[in-house]
């Protein structure tokens, strides 16, 4: 499950970052919040990014795999399309799947780094969360032969030490604009498309799983079948599928 704070707590912390800035990003420690709750003037002083420069275009990005089934149909059906997408990989998924892993760059898709172990960063301490990346990266570096150079971490939820992390190794931190919620038991393909989608005009990152290891059991499959739903949206308004590093 992915959970939003209450508001009051949404308040507070864009007030907290926005007064610290990115100077006072390491006195906030592992208390940062996830700039995926805070204004866009705010993601900008910190470094993330939740846009495409390309207004022609938007990101489609896939979290949590690889996954046995989930991350060989996601690709077949990125194949069909003729389209691209980048994938932010948890490493202990890649340990047990180090051939998919491959595969997702083989077939000309980026990888990034999500994770090792799918955890909330505001429950490690700072040390866990650096530990948790390098090994991240190298499992990820290991297995496809490229270094990472994007990151998102689970849930959205960044924090301090794990941003400082990310741009001590030059990683871009990337969140996104649209989420499918592919992630919950009551979607459908329908409702996926129709969420990832919304009012979407050029731009935007859109969020979606090709595995259901910390989510829903067979939610993959409704993502996989939403597919071809989201293709046919962003053909009617113009829109081409883009890497980050293209």
């Amino acid at each position: 499950m992915r959970p939003a704070p209450a508001d009051g707590a949404r308040r507070g912390l864009r007030g907290t970052v926005a007064a610290a800035g990115v100077a006072g990003l390491a006195a906030l420690g592992y208390w940062s919040p996830s700039a995926a709750l805070v204004a866009a003037g705010v993601r900008r002083t910190l470094g993330v990014e939740a846009r495409l420069a390309d207004a022609g275009a938007v990101a489609l990005t896939f979290d949590d795999g690889p996954h046995a089934e989930g991350t060989p149909a996601v690709l077949d059906a990125l194949g069909s399309a003729g389209a691209k997408a980048t994938f932010f990989l948890a490493a202990e998924q890649v340990r047990r799947r180090p051939a998919l892993a491959r595969e997702v760059v083989a077939r000309g898709h980026e990888v990034g780094v999500h994770c090792t172990r799918h955890r909330n960063l505001f429950f490690v301490t700072p040390a866990q969360a650096r530990d948790d990346l390098a090994r991240a990266e190298a499992t990820i570096a290991d297995a496809t032969g490229v270094a990472p150079r994007l990151y998102r971490p689970p849930y959205g939820m960044l924090t301090a030490a794990a941003l400082l992390h990310a741009r001590s190794r030059g990683w871009r931190t990337i969140l996104w604009t649209s989420d499918g919620r592919d992630w919950e038991r009551a979607a459908t393909a329908g409702s996926i498309a129709r969420r990832v989608t919304h009012g979407i005009a050029g731009g935007e990152i859109l969020l979606l799983h090709d595995s259901d290891a910390y989510s829903a059991p067979g939610s993959w499959w409704k993502t996989v079948a939403a597919l071809p739903l989201v293709f046919e949206e962003l053909s009617r308004r113009g829109l081409q599928t883009a890497l980050f590093d293209a």
